[in-house]
């Protein structure tokens, strides 16, 4: 399913009309002066005013993953989406569709909902019982002695929407890029089988990061770290990212056994139909994107202490527990592993430029019983552990970004995704700087 809106919306250049002509030059000769293959220097991961610049360049003009169907599976339910100044609600509307709204009054700019989520009817601002309906039209905006006025001029600003294999994806461009939709026809194969239509939320985790946005995406695109995620790597291929070549020797053994357990995996997925090749634009066109199926280690089924199923359940049409995980990383803001038991998706959203909510979501059957077909403390005890770590390592390098004696170091070669990652970041936020 596919859907798109169009109504009045935001001017994202707003964010950094305040700054002068002076400090956007500066910000922009940072860009230009990237060195390749090293981090960043500080200031991309410090400074309010690169921020600004980021909320325009990249949160304010690109797709970016919001939810997935299973968050709003009726008519009238809703999530809000948070990130830097902006705030969305997205709907399910009665046709089955999903409807983005800026969730700001077009009276005096109240918040309208103010919950994370829930059912709602018509939308009623808290403030002066202004009215809006699920499409964002404005149907009630009475007071006593009032003169009339068009309230087809005040209607809720409204974003773009996406709906792809189940996962929705907002822009609040008003132009969004249209790339997107390619690639989604690219990933949709992928995904499709684990028809997410047919999911529920088995549980759904917020953490606040003290870390820079891109950190938290810097770290996710590497495994060179993955000697710190003990649970994660009882499944997970601690070898992942690494080549023929560049084996250390203690992950030697750890190599040969993952090159095995791939080729059972891709011969499953040919009997099976399932595509399984690593797709990767990470860098080389707008929306960038990577997606594969890869194995897992021990059972090769889930995130478990053996790999064994972390639930009864199968996902979809699929017809075999022991199918890897498909991976998906898309830029800028999100990546997903999807099991043959349970899917689960990630969400980073900037708050500031040193603070970042990561929206951790599980996903089974939609038949699964809680307690019968599943064990809500063990389906998700590998990645809350992960994602704790994880905060952990985005925390002490936004302190050490801080620090005056901080210096741009090199990416090794198994870290090829985040130089990927910062490539795309550095060349739209210059495209928008131009």
């Amino acid at each position: 399913m596919t859907a798109s809106v169009s109504a009045p919306r935001t001017t994202p250049g707003k964010l950094t009309a305040t700054l002068t002509d002076t400090r956007l030059a500066e910000i922009k000769t940072l860009f230009e002066n990237r060195r390749e293959g090293y981090s960043l220097e500080g200031p991309f991961y410090t400074d309010p005013d690169l921020f600004k610049v980021d909320m325009e360049a990249i949160f304010g003009k690109h797709w970016l993953f919001a939810a997935s169907v299973a968050e709003i599976p009726e008519p009238g339910d809703y999530v809000t989406l948070d990130y830097g100044p902006y705030s969305l609600i997205v709907l399910r509307n009665d046709d089955g569709g999903v409807n983005v709204l800026h969730n700001v009054c077009r009276h005096r700019g109240a918040r309208v909902l103010t919950e994370a989520q829930g059912t709602t009817g018509n939308l009623v601002c808290g403030y002066h019982s202004w009215t809006y309906s699920p499409e964002g039209s404005l149907i009630h905006a009475s007071s006593p002695g009032e003169g009339k006025f068009d309230k087809n001029c005040f209607a809720l600003k409204k974003a773009h929407s996406r709906v792809y294999a189940g996962l929705i994806f907002v822009c609040i461009a008003e132009e969004p890029p249209t790339d997107f939709d390619e690639v989604a026809k690219i990933f949709e194969p992928y995904l499709a089988p684990h028809d997410l239509g047919k999911t529920k939320v088995a549980y759904q985790q917020n953490i606040i990061e003290e870390g820079n946005w891109k950190l938290v995406m810097e770290n996710n695109r590497e495994c060179y770290h993955c000697d710190g995620h003990p649970e994660l790597a009882c499944s997970l291929f601690p070898t992942w990212g690494l080549t023929d070549g560049i084996i250390p020797p203690h992950l030697e053994e750890v190599w040969e056994r993952n090159k095995t357990a791939q080729a059972d995996l891709e011969a499953r997925c040919r009997r099976y139909g399932l595509p399984y090749e690593v797709l990767e634009e990470l860098d080389t066109r707008i929306a960038g994107f990577r997606i594969s199926r890869e194995s897992l280690d021990g059972d090769g089924e889930s995130f478990s202490a053996d790999g064994h199923r972390l639930s009864k359940k199968l996902l979809g049409d699929l017809r075999d527990f022991r199918l890897g995980r498909c991976s998906m990383h898309l830029q800028p803001n999100s990546w997903f592993h999807f099991q043959s038991d349970h899917v689960i998706t990630f969400g980073a959203f900037p708050i500031n430029e040193h603070q970042t909510l990561v929206r951790t979501t599980w996903l089974v059957a939609d038949d699964a019983v809680e307690g019968d077909d599943y064990d809500l403390e063990k389906l998700t005890y590998t990645w809350k552990q992960t994602n704790l770590q994880d905060k952990n390592f985005v925390e002490l390098c936004q302190v050490g970004a801080a620090n005056p004696a901080y210096e741009q170091g090199p990416y090794m070669k198994s870290e090829y995704q985040v130089e990927a990652f910062i490539n795309w970041y550095t060349q739209r936020a210059l495209e928008h700087l131009a």
